[in-house]
Formats: structure tokens, C-alpha cells, sequence
């Protein structure tokens, strides 16, 4: 990095906004950061840190139902669960991790704006050879003027919305309004069966709560792994929801009683005394002024950006949901880190998507990475597989665990670990082993090879690489 100072504008406080300026930081670059919610953005206000808070609360009554068969009192599963002081603690945490995030902006000397940015018509007039940003406050309406050698550009997304279905925060809600919910609902309509919508199917299920589930394909959860898909519905099935498969929302509307009513294409009508819309997010790329400096966008308002975060306009990098990767916090974070090294001049490697760990934090929880046993079973890739069920570990005995199983791909020739899935409670914590090893191009010898603690249900992760092994020396 050249000794002058760097001054970096970033649009956006969320996890790709954060993470950059941290790594900004670091090399003595003069930052600013403007956010118009607080820090952390929607990742930490709205969306990831509250619904995995609301998620970890609702799981203690799995827990608890679970201890009933380990000879713990019978009525211990059927204590009750304040849905009130849930939401509280949910939004707590969410003030909580945003003032920690901008406590440490702070001692960073990173600048923080409470505001919205964008790139004013007057590009042109530049003489410094970077770009204007202007910050409007949200205190005042007062607009600044900012010189910047650099812009990231990090604003996120907001949930869709369907014409026919029209949030109002009360009994039609969007994933973000759960926690303002006074009460618990009574029956529980999901529109969507994505990652989003089975998580919070999954939560609401635990709570004892009446839930249907309106999917558009005919199996929930249609881009990830179909046996970590199937399991999901036959636990979903035992905790009583209801799914509704192969149809699509036409509009949800509040009925004369109070509740909802969900009306599908195909005439199917579901009552319900509350609803959540959960059918994807799109980009907040809107009153950016992007035209103004040229910033290319896809189709769906998605920024362009290529592996190491840059747009096509130089001096502007995207990161996190509103640009066209792949819409995950921490997928978000590792695209700030990156546009901030490769754009202060650092060697940096470009992001490699089949080493991104994915989760679905359901009951039990799914994890993944790498290639899919769809790519392999459609000829993408020649690989080696192998599904180990948690129903032969002995520690998921010991838990009382019925469900769940982890899956291994690996080269047919070298061994080398190419992806895996796993299905169990804690998946998203089991999956980084196998991460590691599709990151470092581990074999499945070596992870054979090492150590897992007897009893632990990793201990399954290091079977099913030695069962591969196994099979490599039978051939």
C-alpha cells in the first residue's frame, strides 16, 4: 500500500461493512462509514443475529422434551416458554452486538455516519482521481460531501414482498417483524420453504405451536441436499406441521376474525391466525445513484462483482447481499475483507465459493460444503460418497438422537475432499472439519487419520472418511 493515506467510504454498517474496516484499519486508512439503521446493519438488527437468538430459544424445548427420555421428570418437556421474554431477549442482544460493533468501530478511528449515502450526479468535476459520496443524516437531513480513493458499497437487502401480500407488521409479516409479535401465534402460516422459511417452521414447531408450511416445489428446502431435505420433513411431520407442496401464493389477506387467509393459485385456500412471507430478499441498490458512475447491475438490481469484489467501475467495490454472489453473513464479511486487501494493494486470494460452509439452523440443523451429491450424481464431477447415519454413534445414543447423518465426497482417484453434508444438532459446528479439508485439499486419508474424541458425534466424520479408505484398499 502506497504511504498516503487512503480514504475509504463504506456504504453499508453491516458484516461486509464492519469486516472491512477492520481490515482497512490495519493498514492506516482514513475510514467512514455510513449506516441508516445502526451498526451491524440488517444482519445484526434484523435478520441472522435475532433469528438464531430466536432459534437458540425455541430449541430449549427440544432439549427439554429430549431430557423427559433420559428419565428426567415427565412433565419437564411440557414447560412453558414466554414467548414475550423470547422477543425481548432476542432484541436485547441484537442492541447489544450492534453497540459492541460500533464501540469497536471507534477504537478502529473509524468515522460513523447515521445516515444513507450515494454517488451525486457531479462525478465528472473529481480532480483527485477517486469518487464524491454524499452522506445524508438521518438527524438532520444535512447532506456531506466525501472524497473517496475508494467506495464499498454494502447496503444489503430487504425481503420481498408479493403484491397480494402485503406486510402490516400485526398478522401478515415479513421474516424481520417476528420479534414485535406480542403474543404467540396461535396457528402459524410460512409462505416459502427456503432456508428462511424452515428455520422459522422448525423454531415455531418446537414451541408447540400449529404451523403450515406453503412450499412452491414439492419438497422444502429445493437447494440443498434432498436427504438432509427429507429428514428435516419427517421430524417437521413428528412435531405436527402441516405442508402444503407444489403450490404458489397468490395473496394473503387479513380476515374478519382477525386472522389470515393464504390463497394459492390453484384454488387452495389455508386459514391461519398469523402469516410470515418468507419468499426470498431483494437488493437495496435503489437511490444509490449507480447510473451516475456507471456501476454495473444484473437483472434482479444485484451488483456485479467479480471473485475479489470489484465492480466494473474502478475504485468501487460491492460486498455482502446487494451484490450477485452468494447472500450469506459470513460469505458477506470474507467479500469486505477481500475488497480491502486487493484495493490497498495487499496479495490476497480471490473468494472460492465450493469452500463456503453453508447451515440451515433448523431442529435438527443442516450443514454443507463443497460439491453437492447433485453435481456429482448429475456428472458434474466424478467423485466417491458415502452416508453414515448418527443413529450408530454412540454419542447421539447418549443424546437420544433418532435423526441425522453425515455425508462425504471425495476424487475417485487422489481421495482428495471435495464437500460433504450434515445433518444433526449441532451441524453448523461438525461441518468445519470438512471445510478445512475442501479449503487445504485434504484426502480422505489424512482425515482418517486424525483424532476424534471417543465418545463425539465428529467421531462419525472420521469414520466415514476411514470407511472411503477402506473401499480405496478393497479395489
Amino acid at each position: 500500500m502506497s504511504n498516503q493515506t487512503k480514504r475509504i467510504v463504506i456504504i453499508g454498517g453491516g458484516p461486509a461493512g464492519y469486516e472491512a474496516a477492520h481490515a482497512g484499519a490495519k493498514y492506516g486508512a482514513d475510514i467512514t462509514i455510513i449506516e441508516d439503521q445502526d451498526m451491524g446493519g440488517s444482519g445484526v438488527i434484523l435478520d441472522c443475529v435475532p433469528s438464531k437468538s430466536f432459534i437458540a430459544g425455541a430449541n430449549i424445548k427440544t432439549d427439554l422434551r429430549r431430557a423427559e427420555a433420559m428419565g428426567l421428570n415427565e412433565h419437564i418437556g411440557k414447560a412453558e416458554l414466554s414467548f414475550t421474554a423470547l422477543n425481548e431477549r432476542v432484541q436485547a442482544l441484537a442492541q447489544r452486538q450492534s453497540s459492541d460493533i460500533r464501540d469497536r468501530m471507534g477504537e478502529l478511528g473509524a468515522r460513523v455516519i447515521d445516515g444513507r449515502g450515494y454517488f451525486p450526479q457531479d462525478q465528472q468535476s473529481q480532480h483527485f482521481g477517486g469518487h464524491k459520496v454524499v452522506a445524508v443524516h438521518n438527524s438532520d437531513g444535512h447532506e456531506e460531501v466525501l472524497d473517496a480513493d475508494l467506495v464499498l458499497i454494502a447496503t444489503g437487502a430487504t425481503p420481498r414482498i408479493l403484491p397480494g401480500a402485503q406486510p402490516d407488521g400485526e398478522r401478515i409479516l415479513t421474516w424481520q417483524q417476528v420479534y414485535a409479535l406480542p403474543e404467540i401465534p396461535e396457528h402459524l402460516i410460512v409462505v416459502g420453504s427456503g432456508v428462511t422459511g424452515a428455520e422459522f417452521v422448525s423454531a415455531f414447531a418446537e414451541m408447540g405451536v400449529k404451523v403450515t408450511m406453503v412450499a412452491s416445489r414439492d419438497r422444502i428446502l429445493p437447494h440443498d441436499d434432498a436427504d438432509a431435505a427429507d429428514v428435516l420433513e419427517t421430524v417437521l411431520a413428528e412435531r405436527g406441521v402441516e405442508l402444503e407442496k407444489n403450490c404458489r401464493v397468490e395473496s394473503v389477506t387479513r380476515t374478519a376474525d382477525g386472522g389470515v387467509l393464504v390463497k394459492t393459485q390453484d384454488g387452495r385456500e389455508i386459514t391461519g391466525s398469523h402469516a410470515i412471507m418468507s419468499i426470498g430478499s431483494v437488493p437495496n441498490t435503489k437511490n444509490l445513484g449507480l447510473d451516475n458512475v456507471g456501476v454495473e447491475t444484473v437483472k434482479s438490481g444485484h451488483i456485479h462483482v467479480d471473485r475479489v469484489s470489484r465492480t466494473n467501475i474502478a475504485g468501487i467495490y460491492a460486498a455482502g447481499d446487494c451484490s450477485d454472489l452468494f447472500p450469506l453473513a459470513s460469505v458477506a464479511a470474507m467479500q469486505g475483507r477481500i475488497a480491502m486487501y486487493h484495493s490497498l494493494g495487499e496479495g490476497v486470494s480471490p473468494l472460492r465459493l465450493k469452500t463456503v460452509a453453508t447451515a440451515v439452523f433448523t431442529r435438527p440443523e443442516i450443514a454443507a460444503v463443497g460439491y453437492s451429491q447433485a453435481e456429482i450424481e448429475n456428472g458434474d464431477i466424478a467423485a466417491r460418497t458415502i452416508t453414515m447415519p448418527l443413529a450408530t454413534n454412540p454419542r447421539a445414543k447418549m443424546r437420544s438422537l433418532k435423526h441425522g447423518f453425515v455425508k462425504l465426497f471425495c476424487r475417485q482417484t487422489s481421495g482428495r475432499i471435495i464437500g460433504g453434508v450434515i445433518v444433526a444438532p449441532t451441524a453448523s459446528e461438525l461441518i468445519l472439519p470438512i471445510a478445512v479439508a475442501v479449503t487445504n485439499q485434504l484426502t480422505v486419508n489424512q482425515l482418517a487419520d486424525s483424532f476424534a474424541v471417543y465418545p463425539s458425534l465428529s467421531g462419525t466424520i472420521t469414520e466415514a472418511a476411514r470407511r472411503l479408505v477402506a473401499h480405496d484398499d478393497l479395489e
